[in-house]
């Protein structure tokens, strides 16, 4: 018995027992380190996971945002474009054009121009607006028929009111207020004269405005 305590005590007290032991701590030390540090790059791992995620979606929202910026300039240029292809199809040179489109219209309709009138509004950078105020009479389907060709002309006129002011025998009359534009430099400081009334006859009958009066 006495033998076995002194192999034990013997073992106890022996360096190679303590290598052991301290081998031992060691790896428990190291296995707490191991397990501690892959749980915080798990954690770290989900976090940045979570970061990305969440710049995929500012990213994805920026793009979206900036998605009708693409192409700004090229849409930029081609409104130019189409800007100056409808202002040299579409807009008037002058007083005199406007009158000679409106007359013609009226004759081709068979309605009676009895008053046209011009008012300048205040000069545009591109265009200036002009309003005109005119006194037609004639039978309802003619009148239906002026305006709807007023609308599909190649100068631009734009309808802003219509109000029927007398009917009798048949004939009606209609004060029209409608617009068009010319280029700042072909509206003369002083609109023309209105037209005299009896307009719409023939073609050769109707005085247009004067060119720059």
């Amino acid at each position: 018995m006495s033998e076995r305590v002194y192999t034990w005590r013997e073992r106890l007290t022996s360096a190679l027992t303590w290598h052991y032991v301290g081998f031992a701590l060691l790896l428990i030390v190291a296995i707490g380190l191991a397990v501690r540090v892959g749980l915080d790059w798990a954690a770290i791992d989900s976090h940045a996971s979570d970061v990305l995620a969440e710049k995929q979606v500012q990213l994805r929202a920026l793009d979206i945002k900036t998605a009708p910026l693409r192409g700004l300039d090229k849409r930029v240029d081609a409104s130019r474009e189409q800007k100056t292809q409808f202002i040299e199809k579409r807009i008037a040179s002058n007083y005199s054009s406007i009158s000679d489109r409106v007359l013609a219209l009226g004759v081709a309709s068979g309605v009676r121009l009895t008053r046209l009138e011009y008012s300048p509004r205040t000069p545009g950078t591109d265009l200036t607006e002009i309003q005109m105020d005119a006194g037609i009479t004639g039978q309802y389907p003619q009148i239906m028929k002026f305006v709807n060709s007023l609308e599909r002309d190649q100068i631009f006129f734009l309808i802003r009111a219509m109000s029927l002011t007398g009917q009798q025998g048949g004939m009606v009359s209609l004060r029209l207020q409608l617009s068009t534009w010319l280029r700042p430099e072909d509206v003369p400081p002083a609109p023309p004269m209105a037209p005299a009334s009896g307009l719409g006859t023939t073609p050769a009958q109707q005085p247009a405005a004067r060119e720059g009066e």
